[in-house]
């Protein structure tokens, strides 16, 4: 099953060069995800009943050609392979002339609310999804596994306020990016968006804990570890460029 929305690029989506951030981009992603899991009848309002939810632990994101405020954006996106414990699902970004302006595909695990941990998906749940093999955006077979750089440039301390946490009281899965521009060089963050970015989530980040956003510049880019205030827990590691 393909699905299938529309977005206007607003004044709140855009950064100083008039330019759609990577946060809000992701937001969109993540929103036409969510309606994808409505229709399967695992979404958020099906919570309640199912107690089950799906937990993103890594993205891969190219743009090819960065967003303007005002363009209309339509996202499509499909799960391609849900095997066991995961679940993968690609994205398609077109704007208002019919040009791919950006693919991305990431990688989910399925949790049981009530036992706290991943269970693996049934095959009930994985008809409800209605599966497009053969369609990815990649051509690798799975997203690369990120790994902590050894060596560092800076770091950044970072304290987690209400606003930036989702329904699970946990800081939602776009705004690390928000964090890790934050500990880039300041004429990294103010220039244009970095085009081909990649996160992997290790550990929750909770309402009211401070993280350090290590950052460090590796073969062209730029790699951002979040940990928790005393760097013994990595929560989580980007890369961009």
């Amino acid at each position: 099953m393909f699905v299938e929305h529309k977005f206007l690029v607003g004044l709140s989506d855009i950064n100083i060069n008039k330019e759609l951030t990577n946060t809000f981009l992701l937001r969109y992603l993540v929103d036409v995800a969510g309606i994808h899991s409505e229709i399967a009848g695992y979404g958020v309002t099906d919570i309640n009943k199912t107690r089950k939810t799906w937990m993103l632990i890594s993205w891969k994101v190219e743009v090819k050609k960065r967003p303007l405020v005002c363009d209309t954006l339509s996202i499509k996106t499909w799960s391609w392979c849900i095997d066991r414990f995961y679940a993968f699902r690609d994205f398609e970004v077109r704007n208002q002339y019919n040009e791919v302006v950006a693919i991305a595909t990431s990688k989910w695990v399925f949790i049981d609310i009530d036992k706290g941990k991943i269970v693996r998906v049934s095959e009930e749940v994985n008809k409800k999804y209605e599966l497009e093999p053969k369609t990815k955006v990649f051509e690798e077979n799975d997203i690369e596994k990120l790994v902590e750089p050894q060596d560092y440039i800076s770091k950044t301390k970072f304290k987690i306020t209400r606003n930036l946490i989702d329904i699970n009281k946990h800081l939602h899965n776009i705004y690390y990016f928000d964090i890790a521009k934050e500990a880039l060089p300041e004429d990294i963050a103010l220039s244009s968006e970095l085009n081909n970015f990649e996160a992997l989530y290790k550990k929750e980040i909770k309402l009211g804990e401070t993280v350090t956003a290590i950052y460090t510049k590796k073969d062209d880019y730029h790699y951002v570890t979040i940990k928790n205030e005393d760097e013994t827990v990595i929560h989580a590691i980007i890369k961009l460029k």
